[in-house]
């Protein structure tokens, strides 16, 4: 049986590792606790680079008056302080760093941005390099102080990845409207699939106190252009009450400033009364009998909560819901559909520019005996059939946020319906916070598929970006990863998932690989060796992980009871089947026709047992032990191979980390060592559960 690690005797191993390598090491690198993410500002090691940045930013003008422009200014202050350090600047090339709007910027028709301002948007900015009389200029400039906000944050991005500063020309806004992290946080302070500690919010001390890491969150979103936050769990309907919604008006005060915007997940059930035990969570917050969509009363009643929510937080984002699913109630327990239940949330929001997103992720087993079809078989019909402020939000894929898995159907099936694609930062089905897993290429991966439903082109990019019915909205929303532990995400290379979930949020063409660098550049360390260690690390962590817990395709090979250990005898026959005569799940068209919920050619190719990729192999097929892959191993050799390779890499990884001892410091050096130590136990153990496994009811 695996356990999931405590972390309280790493910290006593943690204290002798530092004694000790303060005693033996001739280098003295300041410990660092992982709190300031990848906002360090570290100085560059380069001391010509370093005295380029005090040039740069000798002078700081920021033009405006707004709290969002006195966040321009600290941070910016802060950022100058930290990384010129005692440097000064030389009076021949100091330059100016000049932030501000059209309306504040001093003449600003002498730098041409009017035309490129006009093209970037609300959250879009143009940041230029320019010399004015010999003098040296950068200027940040938006059509907002929000988008100022974060044109500053990538200049300073660029500084920290040692970038040239004298020759920027660049226009940026997000190709997604709505960028959304969605805490699975509970009201008694736990954190749902959390590996990072309790809940970031202090639901007893607001709405007087504001505890100092709420600003620190919201800098950290607001500096990847994260601009929404759910704040708490699905079904529970307290969150609703005056009580709460005037703590959650606090919260929102504190982000506006950063562009960020509250959402709530909201208990459909909540027009009904609360349980006779007094659980919010098993009742509702009202006094209504029934909460069917189509009664007026129910209607009436949503419309006044959202008329008070807006009272308090006018610029409330709307609701996620989580319906008919894992035992939350729904409309159809009273004989209606999820549009029907959708819209009724809609028409309450929409006087306000309110949204709904409606979670997909529903798998009753009555609907199909296929798992993989259900969500596909309740929500394509209704295509064009939700209002228009509602988004259908979408699993990357149709099983469960398995280590990897086929894009979900429903992105090439509803072109009527606005999608929200669904991400999972935190590692439920992946170590934990015990494994060092980068989830960047994963999620690219999904990004970058091709759904064929407007034909060659696609992507999940392009579905999830696109107009629908002339509403220029989208979405992209990620199940956050982040707690109360010093270094927010329970382990340090988690927090660089974090990160590429808001930089992919912004751009989905960026690749895993600038994504990783530029992160290693501001967290770790700009020593050109050291980044391609870690980088290495990081690229080949998630296919490692694949490989010694799904190979080939396999889903759910977790124990149901903690979504972490390994578990074949309490897995097989359910959603994969093995035998002596073979392994995998047959969804072609001769099974359960599973295939056919995508367009072809997609469905074409992975109706094939020749032409189906083998890394979803066992996904589409059943496939003999003895059937002969590209490899030229047989599928029980190739799963043999498989993890055998993925626990190996993992003790790669360590070994790799280890020639990092006295370049990396200490505090942070020691807690990622410790958690391969782990990751290394694990993995062998999955290897040695499974091929064991294999090999048994094969009978090979």
């Amino acid at each position: 049986m695996m356990i999931v690690r405590s972390k309280t005797s790493f910290n006593l191993f943690l204290a002798i590792f530092v004694i000790s390598f303060y005693a033996s090491s001739t280098i003295r690198l300041q410990a660092e606790s992982g709190y300031d993410l990848w906002l360090r500002y570290a100085m560059p090691s380069n001391k010509e680079y370093a005295n380029e940045l005090a040039n740069a930013f000798a002078k700081i003008e920021v033009h405006g008056d707004s709290k969002t422009m006195a966040i321009v200014r600290d941070e910016l202050s802060r950022a100058k302080t930290r990384f010129a350090g005692n440097l000064q600047a030389d009076d021949k090339l100091a330059g100016t760093v000049l932030v501000g709007t059209p309306s504040t910027l001093p003449a600003i028709h002498q730098f041409e941005l009017e035309d490129r301002l006009s093209r970037v948007g609300a959250e879009g900015y143009v940041i230029a390099s320019v010399n004015q009389e010999g003098h040296p200029m950068i200027i940040v400039a938006a059509n907002t102080d929000i988008g100022a906000l974060y044109g500053t944050f990538e200049l300073l991005r660029l500084a920290m990845t040692g970038q040239a500063l004298d020759t920027l020309n660049i226009n940026e806004q997000p190709a997604i409207h709505r960028r959304v992290l969605d805490h699975w946080d509970n009201l008694d302070g736990t954190v749902e699939r959390g590996y990072a500690g309790d809940s970031l919010w202090k639901w007893n001390d607001l709405p007087s106190t504001l505890d100092p890491r709420y600003q620190d969150y919201a800098r950290a979103n607001a500096s990847l252009g994260i601009n929404g936050v759910v704040l708490n769990n699905q079904a529970n309907a307290a969150i609703l009450t005056s009580e709460y919604l005037l703590k959650a008006a606090a919260l929102a005060d504190c982000f506006r400033p950063y562009g960020i915007r509250i959402y709530l997940s909201a208990d459909f059930g909540a027009p009904l009364p609360p349980s006779k035990t007094g659980d919010l969570k098993a009742g509702g917050i009202g006094t209504l009998t029934t909460a069917d969509p189509a009664d007026p009363a129910v209607r009436a009643w949503w419309s006044a909560k959202v008329d008070e929510i807006y009272k308090v937080i006018p610029d409330f984002g709307g609701f996620i819901v989580k319906a008919d699913s894992e035992g939350t109630p729904g409309p159809n327990q009273y004989g209606r559909t999820f549009a029907d239940g959708a819209n009724m949330l809609a028409d309450a929001l929409a006087p306000h520019g309110g949204v709904v997103m409606w979670r997909a992720f529903v798998y009753a087993a009555e609907v199909d005996p296929d798992r993989a079809k259900r969500s596909y078989v309740e929500f394509q019909p209704l295509d064009g059939k939700f209002h228009r402020n509602v988004f259908v939000q979408v699993k990357n894929g149709p099983m469960d946020f398995q280590p990897d898995e086929p894009v979900h159907p429903l992105f090439g099936a509803m072109p009527q319906t606005p999608l929200v694609l669904e991400l999972q930062i935190t590692q439920e089905y992946l170590g934990h916070a015990n494994a060092l897993v980068y989830l960047a290429p994963m999620w690219s991966k999904v990004l970058n598929t091709d759904t064929w439903a407007q034909g060659a082109g696609s992507t999940v990019a392009r579905m999830i970006s696109r107009n629908v019915k002339g509403q220029n909205d989208s979405g992209i929303c990620g199940v956050s990863n982040t707690g109360t532990d010093t270094n927010w995400c329970g382990s340090d290379f988690a927090q660089a998932n974090w990160y590429a979930f808001g930089r992919l949020a912004w751009n989905p063409a960026l690749t895993p690989e600038s994504i990783a660098r530029e992160w290693i550049k501001q967290t770790w360390t700009d020593d050109p060796q050291t980044i391609t260690i870690i980088d290495s690390i990081m690229e080949e962590s998630w296919p490692a992980i694949v490989d010694y817990t799904t190979p080939l395709g396999l889903q759910f090979t977790m124990a149901s009871k903690d979504h972490y250990s390994p578990d074949p005898q309490g897995r097989v026959g359910k959603l994969w089947n093995a035998d002596k005569n073979g392994i995998g799940y047959n969804r072609s068209k001769t099974g359960s026709d599973y295939v056919d919920q995508y367009q072809a050619p997609v469905s074409r190719i992975w109706n094939s047992l020749d032409r189906c990729p083998e890394d979803e192999l066992l996904f589409y097929h059943y496939v003999p032990w003895d059937h002969h892959l590209q490899s030229g191993r047989t599928v029980i050799g190739e799963l043999d191979f498989r993890f055998n390779n993925g626990a190996d890499a993992v003790a790669q990884f360590e070994k790799r980390w280890q020639t990092l001892n006295g370049k990396i410091d200490p505090e942070r050096y020691a807690r990622v060592d410790q958690e391969l130590t782990t990751q290394i136990s694990d993995a062998r153990h999955w290897r040695d559960t499974y091929v064991a496994f294999f090999h048994e009811i094969s009978r090979l």
